[in-house]
């Protein structure tokens, strides 16, 4: 496994070209590490069959619900999940397919609360639901997305059904343990994990878990493929952290920093916090809304303080736990592009 880079030094006030930071950052592209040709068709014939699960008759309501499938997105839960149950060597079953639709419609419906409580005015590139149709439209959109979500999977089995409204529970106390320890400088890397377990890793998981459901896994296999989702998750994650911090040129759809500004203290910032050099100066600029001077100045201080360097060593070891969990796979092409795809998540940043 290649060993992760770090493009620098460079100073905080000193942005690299858009075009470089879009390269890299565009790089992460799943289909270019799976290499694997009928995953990618299964999750392309996918979009149809999100959109039809969710059509109610009703002219406004289809509108509200279809909004974020319609936008697009990478699908990369979809995909998890169809890759777990095919290896990329047969096409998808409808029921791989319905899964992966189950465990998308949690995803939506994530992401429509979300936008609720964040306030948010633009997801994927188009106006957030809340934006557009108000917060009440948006909570109840959500609401009926989770409810399709988990009417697909108690159509399937017990079995899944059990799995998404244990996955709805991890989200909710992802949630929350992100909530009740905003603007806290004392947050511990516990809670964070504990966070981001919940909320990212927990449904990643899920997909690999699903797809393990439809195809009939046995419980090794299931097991190792939803360890694998996990790791990912945890990943993942950790990478939109790190960039949150260091992505300069707004590629996240967002100022850099503004976790910092809006009192999420993520792992980056945590280990700052512990810095003999810069600890002191953070948590004096920390602990409570930042305007963009105070949050210019508190993200060179993080930078300054190693948080990023340590953040991608976290990373690295849920790499490494992910790639253990893989041994187990069966077919050395999954196996293959599951671990370059999940080395390309941290191989290398833009310079900051």
């Amino acid at each position: 496994m290649g060993g992760i880079r770090v493009s620098g030094p460079r100073g905080p006030c000193e942005p690299e070209s858009s075009e470089r930071v879009s390269s890299r950052l565009e790089r992460v592209n799943p289909y270019q590490h799976l290499r694997l040709p009928a995953v990618e068709a299964d999750v392309q014939r996918l979009e149809g069959l999100l959109a039809e699960s969710v059509l109610f008759g009703d002219e406004y309501l289809d509108a509200v619900t279809t909004h974020l499938i319609y936008a697009g997105g990478k699908r990369l839960r979809p995909l998890l999940a169809i890759a777990s149950a095919t290896f990329g060597t047969r096409e998808a079953s409808r029921d791989d397919m319905l899964g992966a639709v189950a465990v998308e419609l949690m995803h939506l419906a994530s992401l429509y609360h979300d936008d609720v409580m964040d306030e948010a005015e633009i997801r994927r590139n188009v106006e957030s639901v809340n934006a557009r149709y108000g917060n009440l439209i948006a909570i109840v959109g959500g609401d009926y997305l989770m409810a399709r979500s988990a009417g697909i999977a108690a159509d399937h089995s017990v079995e899944m059904a059990r799995l998404m409204a244990n996955t709805l529970a991890w989200l909710t106390r992802g949630q929350a343990s992100e909530v009740k320890t905003l603007y806290s400088t004392e947050r511990t890397d516990e809670q964070y994990y504990e966070a981001i377990e919940g909320k990212t890793a927990a449904l990643m998981a899920a997909a690999c878990r699903v797809g393990a459901i439809t195809a009939q896994h046995d419980e090794v296999l299931t097991e190792a493929l939803t360890e694998f989702g996990r790791c990912f998750g945890m990943v993942y994650q950790l990478r939109d952290d790190i960039l949150d911090v260091i992505d300069i040129n707004n590629k996240l759809g967002k100022p850099a920093g503004q976790d910092l500004a809006e009192g999420v203290y993520n792992l980056p910032t945590l280990m700052s916090l512990r810095s003999s050099t810069h600890g002191d100066a953070l948590r004096e600029a920390l602990g409570a809304p930042l305007d963009d001077a105070q949050r210019e100045a508190a993200r060179a201080l993080v930078i300054a303080g190693g948080g990023i360097e340590g953040s991608i060593a976290a990373a690295q070891t849920f790499v490494d736990q992910a790639t253990a969990a893989l041994a187990v796979v069966p077919n050395d092409e999954l196996r293959s592009g599951l671990s370059a795809f999940l080395v390309s998540l941290i191989s290398e940043f833009p310079a900051y």
